[in-house]
């Protein structure tokens, strides 16, 4: 079974490289390069090709902004069948961005530093690896710089995303209370996703009316991020985004000691490492549910609901022990009955639960692949194995699908994998989580 299902993931991801040296992360739904999926990507490509696992890291950094920003896509082709194509984003609006790469003027979770350890880590040739990591890491460093110097206006160490599609969880629930507050225009335009997807597992028009708002909202002020900060009706300090942010932080330090030479680079990742950290546990912590929320910075609140978001923070070692008891504690009481697969996207006692609709439910391998390590890291075996094999049987069952239904009886004798079919992460991260 193991090694029919590797040679099945491996297929996908073959079959999704493209020539210009990247993976798309499912055909006709997603035709481009995102930041986050080519970070998961090559964990899974380093365990059998090493070039290509290379090649999709290189590729992403090349459309890098001279400001160190890394934008969410980068549009390689002129392909339509995607929306909101180059030609809405409009990258080219903000000076410094890529000359070379049409790209949006979003980014997302800043995966990249520790997925550099993670190849080092799993390749065979550890020196041309290491080689391959000096020629990259400054990028990546100069992309956590960006962060900390134009996305932390109360320079508290925890950056703001100013898009829902930033955080990478695109529809969660957890930003309903946020489209609440606003009343965007009616766009008119043409959806491509749900010629690829039902409708019912997508987005609503109306949701992707607010999505393009704030786009036209950083459009009409050229991306900057002082305006943006001032203006944008989303503003928020998202969990999962600064838990990537701070794992990063730690392996690039610890990438930097092993390279040497680059004193000023650890002092000054440690320093915002510390500050964030700290600010993280102080100001995202929310007593009253056991977990870490999202914090709306454009109303000064939190925002108290528990998604999968909220327990990213594992893996990125940021809870003390004694906290991470309760966090483990809550996502077990709320995500892991019997009836369920681990771990849903957003927490299944909600009335704003969806166990079919993208991130208002549905498990996702790359959130039960952190949380699998994280869990790891903090001696909960037993439940990090069953992250795993649920991991693994519903691949098995399904497909290599974007995402699945947490239910494990819907009544039904449908599927429970939707989304994108022969979806890319999902078949890289269970390469490595049968390899681990």
């Amino acid at each position: 079974m193991k090694e029919n299902i590797i040679n099945r993931a491996i297929s996908v991801l073959d079959a999704n490289f493209q020539e210009g040296g990247f993976t798309i992360p499912s055909k006709g739904l997603y035709p481009f390069q995102w930041k986050w999926d080519s970070g998961f990507i090559a964990v899974g490509l380093a365990h059998y090709n090493t070039d290509h696992a290379k090649t999709e890291i290189e590729t992403l950094l090349n459309a890098q902004w001279d400001n160190g920003f890394i934008p969410h896509i980068v549009f390689h082709t002129d392909d339509d069948s995607y929306f909101p194509g180059h030609d809405f984003h409009r990258s080219d609006l903000h000076p410094l961005s890529s000359k070379q790469y049409k790209s949006t003027g979003m980014t997302q979770p800043p995966v990249t530093g520790f997925i550099l350890q993670d190849m080092l880590n799993i390749v065979e040739d550890k020196k041309d690896m290491l080689n391959f990591i000096k020629g990259q890491i400054d990028k990546v460093y100069d992309n956590h710089v960006y962060f900390y110097e134009n996305r932390d206006p109360q320079n508290e160490g925890l950056v703001y995303i100013y898009h829902n599609w930033e955080s990478g969880t695109d529809n969660s629930p957890v930003w309903d209370d946020i489209w609440d507050t606003m009343n965007p225009p009616e766009y008119t335009f043409e959806r491509k996703d749900t010629t690829h997807v039902d409708a019912s597992e997508r987005p609503s028009k109306r949701e992707y009316d607010h999505y393009l708002y704030i786009i036209d909202i950083a459009k009409k002020n050229n991306y900057d991020d002082t305006k943006i900060a001032e203006l944008s009706p989303f503003l928020v300090q998202d969990p999962l985004f600064n838990a990537m942010l701070i794992k990063s932080n730690q392996a690039l330090m610890e990438l930097y000691e092993m390279i040497g030479g680059n004193e000023d680079k650890i002092a000054y990742l440690r320093k915002n490492q510390e500050k964030s950290i700290a600010s993280f546990n102080k100001k995202l912590w929310n007593t009253e549910l056991g977990a870490y929320v999202h914090y709306d910075l454009r109303n000064e609140k939190p925002i108290r609901h528990v998604s999968s978001s909220s327990f990213s923070p594992l893996f990125a070692a940021i809870p003390s022990k004694e906290r991470a008891v309760e966090l483990v504690h809550t996502m077990m009481e709320r995500f892991g009955g019997d009836d369920k697969y681990l771990c849903a996207s957003f927490d299944p006692t909600d009335d704003r639960f969806n166990p079919r609709k993208y991130w208002r439910g549905p498990v996702w391998i790359n959130m039960n692949w952190m949380l699998y390590r994280g869990l790891k890291d903090y001696g909960y075996n037993d439940i990090a194995d069953r992250v795993k094999q649920d991991s693994i049987e519903l691949i098995e069952r399904d497909g290599f699908f974007e995402y699945f239904d947490c239910r494990k009886d819907t009544g039904e004798e449908k599927r429970k994998g939707y989304g994108g079919d022969n979806f890319s992460w999902s078949a890289a991260l269970v390469i490595d989580l049968l390899k681990s």
